[in-house]
């Protein structure tokens, strides 16, 4: 791994955001509620380990509503759900309790809203993504509306709206804040007078934890990033760590290290998307020690005080061990 040692930097703000939090407790406080199974619409949150040991647990996790017996206990998942979901689940006669972050379901009353006023609307995100899923499956074109996604330059380049005048845009939350701008950017000068959001639905957890990551790369000779393959936000941090010209690993755990990675690279930064559990940033930098790492230094950074509400079914119920936080 080259001469001397490697110094470990830890960013701060990195990890569980409030509404990852959230949900996790959503699912944990059920499952003390009313006892397993409690059956759970999507992944809670995209996180390999928390998924594995929620299950262990009495959880089972599911892709469609079909899957899951009428009258059953429901939980809906961090990245929000459509319409049509919330519909059958009803018809069903399924409890549900709904884990969507807030900042999404802030993204949908905002889609919903729009398609009301007889607007068309624009939502930038990537297609196939379940946050991305469940925010076009908001808009009810029965006013004679159309919501339509953009990914990339091209598709803003190219875009072709039935009415320019009546127009307006959303955001998936867990995009690079740098493409955003530039997509938004692209839009504004094709279609001047399309309304853009209140406020930014980036989410603040993952500007703060892309603010970080900034940081690390630009001090850093590489920088690994805590968090599972299907994570958005997870994957924007690497690519962000990358674009600066930092080489930069995404990894599930400390299991997915490799010697190679660290030869002449004597500056590591680490760092966690937002559904990645302290708990496993710890064996990672635990790991790196005996690879040859100091023990982590904690760099400042912004303190997140944002906590969110829980259903109020579930508040009563007895708080449980903060395994995943810790």
């Amino acid at each position: 791994m080259g001469n001397g040692r490697m110094n470990v930097t830890l960013a701060n703000p990195r990890g569980f955001c409030a509404g990852v939090d959230r949900a996790i407790e959503i699912v944990e406080r059920t499952l003390l509620y009313l006892g397993p199974p409690v059956f759970v619409r999507h992944e809670v949150v995209h996180n390999q380990k928390v998924v594995k040991e929620l299950a262990e647990k009495g959880a089972i996790f599911v892709e469609e509503l079909e899957q899951i017996p009428d009258g059953s206990t429901v939980v809906f998942s961090a990245h929000g759900v459509s319409k049509l979901v919330r519909e059958e689940a009803k018809n069903r006669s399924f409890k549900v309790f709904d884990a969507t972050c807030p900042l999404v379901t802030k993204v949908h009353l905002e889609v919903s809203k729009i398609a009301r006023d007889g607007l068309e609307c624009i939502l930038i995100g990537h297609a196939g993504h379940p946050e991305v899923i469940g925010t076009l499956g908001q808009f009810d074109s029965k006013n004679g509306g159309r919501i339509y996604l953009v990914e990339t330059e091209h598709d803003a380049s190219e875009l072709i709206v039935r009415n320019p005048t009546k127009l307006a845009l959303v955001t998936q939350t867990t995009l690079s804040v740098d493409d955003t701008q530039n997509l938004i950017l692209i839009l504004k000068n094709r279609f001047p007078e399309i309304q853009l959001p209140r406020s930014d639905d980036i989410c603040y957890a993952t500007q703060n934890r892309q603010d970080a990551v900034k940081r690390l790369a630009s001090v850093n000779d590489l920088v690994l990033v805590i968090g599972s393959s299907n994570s958005s936000n997870s994957n924007r941090l690497r690519e962000l760590a990358e674009r600066i010209g930092c080489k930069s690993f995404l990894i599930d755990g400390p299991e997915d290290l490799r010697e190679e990675w660290f030869f002449d690279k004597p500056r590591i930064g680490v760092t966690a998307g937002a559904s990645a559990p302290e708990s496993i940033v710890k064996a990672v930098c635990q790991k790196l020690i005996t690879m040859g790492g100091t023990a982590p230094e904690e760099e400042s950074g912004i303190i997140e005080k944002i906590k969110f509400s829980l259903p109020k079914e579930l508040r009563l119920v007895p708080s449980v061990k903060k395994k995943f936080r810790s």
